[in-house]
């Protein structure tokens, strides 16, 4: 039997993952120590998904509360399975969490990075290594672009070459990344160098927002989930700057991992693709809260404040081109009003 090794596997993206490549036939070995509740506290815990894991997928998931810094874990780990797939989502994700503590933020996202890097070298050099990187690492850059402001959104001059969604062109430098930002650009061009230096299969996905149902959302990360959460249970959400009006591509778990395992079946050396929902699925703020107060029939209780965070994007649109170029055979499944239905769903069960 196949075995996948998923860090983060109690997460948003590890969880699907795990589903997902266990009903391909794999074994999948998790790796999930629950820092998201040290981040955002106990109702982010991802303890929660990590029983629903067990329960669902039985024999075929065995489970490890590893801290992916820890060197002598990892390896006990990597020696004791051959992994055929890493699937390295486990991360510190969130702006404004990485500026409390910089080191543990560099130490999680960049270290623990490192070491799942060394020990794909060492001890499984012919594995697939898929990486979930962000967006974040072109800063504040796509903030310059020109920005047209509409009724409920800002949008791009139709006439720009990044019309159809930001590349992988942009540029990383010189640019206001937020601390997080900077710690995922340093496992980003890693995990590329490790590929290109090492010739092994390591890719890079530079996610916009991705979301699900079984996103453990917090104030301070997962802004869909999040406002969703706080719509169904009339709690307050407060929307930070650019008067609401920002734009983000959504991207579902279950088409993100989609594009793991068609990247699996013909992998590539060092490979950086952008990965969101495009100008298939993205939403502005202002339209997300009309979008959910329609489908819950419930008023959304909102908090304006001007300050936006730092580096935060006034227009963010994924160009996934490259992708669908390299793997024709991907489809979207979820387009915006799948995706927010979806997370009604899940949040009204919850």
């Amino acid at each position: 039997m196949k075995t996948a090794l998923v860090t983060g596997s109690a997460g948003l993206i590890g969880s699907e993952t795990a589903a997902f490549f266990a009903e391909k036939g794999y074994r999948i070995v998790g790796v999930d120590n629950d820092m998201r509740k040290y981040f955002f506290g106990d109702s982010a815990s991802t303890a929660p998904n990590n029983d629903r894991l067990k329960q669902k997928l039985g024999d075929s998931y065995e489970s490890h509360a590893i801290d992916i810094r820890d060197n002598d874990a990892v390896e006990k780990l990597f020696k004791e399975h051959e992994f055929d797939i890493i699937v390295h989502t486990a991360a510190q994700p969130s702006h404004d969490w990485a500026a409390r503590e910089p080191m543990t933020d560099f130490g999680v996202n960049a270290v623990g990075t490192l070491v799942m890097l060394e020990n794909l070298r060492k001890f499984a050099p012919k594995a697939t290594f898929i990486f979930t990187s962000t967006n974040k690492v072109y800063g504040d850059t796509p903030n310059d672009l020109p920005l047209v402001e509409l009724e409920t959104r800002y949008e791009i001059d139709p006439n720009h070459r990044y019309q159809n969604g930001i590349d992988e062109s942009m540029s990383i430098d010189q640019t206001t990344h937020s601390v997080f930002g900077a710690s995922k650009v340093a496992a980003d061009v890693m995990v590329q160098e490790y590929g290109r230096y090492f010739n092994l299969h390591t890719s890079v996905f530079r996610g916009g927002c991705l979301t699900g149902p079984a996103h453990s959302a917090a104030k301070l990360h997962g802004f869909l989930a999040y406002l969703v959460k706080c719509v169904v249970r009339g709690e307050k959400y407060t929307i930070l700057g650019y008067k609401g009006k920002q734009v983000r591509d959504n991207i579902h778990a279950h088409d993100l991992v989609n594009m793991f395992w068609h990247y699996h079946q013909a992998p590539r050396a060092g490979e950086v693709y952008n990965a969101g929902g495009g100008r298939h699925s993205n939403i502005s703020m202002l339209e997300a809260i009309s979008a959910v107060e329609k489908m819950t029939g419930k008023k959304a209780v909102v908090e304006y404040s001007e300050e936006n965070r730092i580096g935060d994007h006034i227009w963010y649109v994924s160009d996934v081109s490259k992708f669908q170029q390299h793997y024709p055979e991907w489809r979207y499944q979820y387009d915006m009003t799948a995706i927010l239905k979806d997370l009604v769903s899940g949040a009204s069960a919850s």
